[in-house]
């Protein structure tokens, strides 16, 4: 698959219009499979778009408080007035509510496009009742990207009151949208109920090459000694960048207090969060 061709549309947000080390990392390392279109869904000035002419096709930046389905949006919009769709063998969307890759990334992106299937993403949500594509790292194919039922649905993005209908509208509904359309989908790792950031060392050792940023939050830090154990064990270029913009989201203080080597604090913060679930203080 050394020429296949691959286009991704981007997602990107920073309450302060900065594109940090983490993000330019990341689009750094997606530029080496494919282009790059990015939208950033905040006001950020040209010297920090400029971080990542080099590793981009297209660059804007606009607030639309339309989630990353917004800045999907407007992604597609470009590739489709410039008439380059037909110059892809895939199309991915994919948002900055990860870290990584942890690792190099083409050898799961051509993973996923072996399964032969119209779609594919990094995650499947696993649920008792449904299941779906997480959509902050989906692929299609044309037969995907190229039908009126996608540009309908894209194209019909709006500004939602609240962020769990667009979970709704637009993550759940695009593998409805597929499979009422005969489309297939199939997605290398799945997560039951909210693993995807509660178990980041469990889908670093099964090979999936991002951590979500919600992971370094949870639990009141007693999910940091699985970030101490991924970011200890991948690459480390990879582990300077993110912490980096770690630094950067979180302040440099509460990565140092989060990331401590030390097992009993751990244990302690995992003790604490458990008391405080129980009184109905954590959710």
């Amino acid at each position: 698959m050394s020429n296949t061709k691959r286009l991704f549309l981007f997602a990107g947000y920073d309450k302060n219009g900065v594109i940090d080390d983490a993000l330019v990392f990341y689009i750094r390392e997606l530029s080496k499979c494919g282009d790059v279109i990015l939208c950033m869904d905040s006001k950020c000035p040209k010297p920090e778009l400029d971080k990542v002419k080099k590793h981009t096709i297209a660059r804007m930046s606009v607030r639309h408080g339309e989630y990353d389905f917004g800045s999907y949006k407007r992604a597609y919009e470009y590739a489709k007035k410039h008439n380059i769709l037909d110059n892809y063998d895939f199309v991915y969307v994919v948002n900055d509510s990860v870290y990584g890759p942890l690792h190099k990334l083409k050898p799961i992106l051509e993973i996923m496009e072996s399964y032969n299937t119209d779609a594919f993403g990094m995650t499947e949500s696993k649920h008792t009742k449904y299941r779906h594509i997480q959509s902050w790292f989906m692929g299609m194919r044309k037969s995907v990207f190229k039908n009126d039922w996608f540009d309908k649905f894209i194209m019909g993005v709006e500004k939602q009151p609240h962020k769990y209908l667009v979970t709704v509208l637009y993550e759940n509904k695009f593998t409805d949208l597929l499979e009422e359309n005969g489309g297939t989908w199939r997605c290398p790792f799945i997560c039951p109920g909210r693993s995807v950031y509660n178990n980041p060392r469990r889908l670093f050792r099964q090979g999936c090459p991002f951590i979500k940023k919600i992971s370094f939050t949870r639990h009141n830090g007693a999910v940091g000694h699985q970030l101490y154990y991924v970011l200890k064990h991948c690459d480390k270029s990879a582990a300077k960048h993110i912490i980096n913009g770690a630094n950067h989201a979180y302040t440099q203080k509460y990565i140092s207090w989060l990331l401590t080597p030390n097992p009993f604090a751990y244990f302690t913060r995992g003790i604490k969060y458990a008391i405080q679930k129980i009184k109905g203080i954590n959710k």
